[in-house]
């Protein structure tokens, strides 16, 4: 049997126009649409103020966010493709300031000598070359040894030697920085964390604990507490075998 009562027109996504913010939704938008067809400007300001209201409380997220009020009527206007005029208590923004790209990001393209220091060691050491009070620099210069130790223990995940870190401190300054012979840098170890052997350490443990429960429960004590707890059926069982032996039985 052939279908004769079909429905005129399909309303597909596909055929509907494009949203400008989907965060909002269509319904936000055809109420905008709206708006703009409004003949008296009175008329858009008041529906306006309702529409943005409804915007707040569809975008709770938005309250957090500094001038809360101006970005709503922002994206009003968006919405409305910057057609609707009415009195707004911000600046109207333009097409060319919504669509403007950012600029690309600047990427640093410099090569570091040692790269277990890092580039902020170079700096460091420039900085400390730029010093010219003696007593200044020379803390400055056993600081950025000490941080260099540090790094390098951090990185190599191993101890290092003193002569180690001022042969590189030398080289990196070109011969201008040196310490003295008499000051010890700060003590930097490597300590590995054995995690795998704290964690047996504590399964052991968690062994034990249960085979030592599990022994008491099935040693002596609970052998007797069992018993005591099958007496009554015990006496149960005597006092029906006595009252079967007693005599005949009665129907």
């Amino acid at each position: 049997m052939a279908l004769t009562n079909l429905p005129g027109g399909f309303d597909y996504n596909s055929t509907r126009n494009k949203l400008l913010l989907t965060e909002y939704g269509r319904n936000v938008q055809n109420m905008v649409k709206y708006i703009v067809a409004l003949p008296t400007k009175e008329e858009r300001n008041k529906y306006a103020q309702v529409v943005i209201d409804l915007m707040g409380f569809l975008n709770p997220h938005l309250r957090d966010v500094a001038d809360f009020k101006h970005k709503l009527w922002d994206h009003l206007h968006i919405i409305s493709d910057f057609q609707l005029d009415v009195d707004s208590p911000y600046p109207k923004p333009s097409p060319e300031a919504i669509h403007l790209k950012p600029e690309p990001l600047k990427y640093p393209h410099q090569r570091i000598k040692y790269k277990h220091y890092g580039k902020t060691i170079e700096m460091m050491i420039e900085k400390a070359k730029s010093i010219e009070e003696p007593d200044r620099r020379r803390h400055m210069v056993q600081a950025v040894a000490n941080f260099m130790k540090m790094a390098y223990v951090q990185w190599n995940k191993d101890s290092v030697a003193d002569e180690t870190i001022l042969a590189d401190l030398y080289a990196m300054s070109n011969g201008e920085l040196k310490i003295e012979e008499n000051i010890n840098l700060n003590r930097v170890e490597f300590r590995p964390q054995n995690f795998g052997t704290q964690n047996n350490n504590n399964n052991r443990g968690g062994r034990t604990n249960t085979n030592q429960n599990n022994r008491g429960g099935s040693g002596g004590g609970g052998r007797t507490s069992n018993t005591s707890n099958n007496n009554p059926r015990n006496n149960n069982n005597q006092n029906n075998r006595n009252r079967n032996n007693g005599g005949a039985k009665k129907y």
